[in-house]
């Protein structure tokens, strides 16, 4: 089961009593070969957790930085196909880190939803995050996921009532991914103390973990989420460092090392955590 892989890594870190760290990356960015070499040395950074975002043409819930490196990697070819590819070369070398693709139902419906679910399970996916499809829509992609052992997660926001959240959770699997705040990606700080509330009331309703993001951009930032929370998730600090470094002329394993770098730090600052969650 692909989802087993989530859940382990998720049971290893409350063995170990602290908070992962999940990192989105886009697929492709700023090219393909740069892209691979920059989630293959994730886990060695610190990584718990690897979100690969689908590039698309229109991505409603994303800020500049993730806008721009979906836009780098479709000017450079990328495709759902070569994502699935770069999947398959990075499950050569690592077994244990769980991977969930990112991103947003056309590229998806376009790729064929039983065709794109089973390359999927076969590449070596372990959940998906669909942020444009609500739980009445599940029939279409989230169900069937379910049938195929592929987590779907889903996104609770500061907006989602009591009364709405058990219907959001209904089929949620893997954990559940709280958004920090109202915006799109990367658009403001979280609220320390919000964000704690929040995640203790997720926990009311769920057994799942609880990972955190939109927002955090400093080891101290994901730190102080990570007290709160099972896991700080960090894109759009990563993203833009990566859409710097290749301004700046920088490919393959150069650009990977100054990321892992990067991340090593977000990666020590969630490991200094001190813990206040359950």
């Amino acid at each position: 089961m692909t989802v087993a892989r989530i859940d382990a890594r998720f049971a290893a870190l409350k063995a170990e009593g602290r908070p992962g760290l999940v990192v989105f990356v886009t697929a492709g960015d700023p090219d393909l070969e740069t892209s691979f070499e920059v989630i293959r040395a994730l886990p060695a950074a610190g990584a718990d957790v690897i979100e690969i975002g689908m590039p698309f043409t229109d991505p409603m819930a994303d800020g500049p930085a993730i806008q721009a490196a979906g836009l780098r990697a479709l000017a450079n070819g990328q495709t759902l196909a070569k994502t699935l590819g770069l999947v398959r070369r990075f499950r050569e070398t690592d077994q244990a880190t769980p991977l969930v693709l990112m991103g947003y139902y056309n590229p998806i419906y376009s790729y064929g939803v039983p065709r794109f679910l089973t390359d999927a399970k076969a590449a070596g996916i372990d959940g998906l995050i669909v942020v444009d499809l609500p739980t009445e829509e599940d029939p279409e992609l989230c169900l069937p996921a379910l049938e195929q052992d592929i987590a779907f997660i889903r996104l609770a926001t500061p907006t989602t009532d009591d009364k709405r959240l058990p219907t959001v959770l209904r089929h949620t699997s893997g954990f559940v991914y709280y958004v920090s705040i109202n915006g799109i990606t990367g658009s403001a700080a979280p609220d320390c103390n919000a964000v704690a509330a929040a995640v203790a009331r997720l926990k009311r309703h769920t057994e799942l973990p609880v990972a955190v993001g939109f927002g955090i951009r400093t080891p101290e930032q994901a730190a102080e989420i990570g007290g709160n929370a099972d896991a700080a998730v960090v894109g759009s600090a990563v993203v833009s460092m990566i859409g710097e470094a290749a301004a700046e002329g920088l490919t393959g394993k150069p650009l990977a090392d100054r990321i892992s770098a990067f991340v090593a730090t977000l990666a020590a600052g969630v490991r200094g955590a001190k813990r206040s969650a359950a």
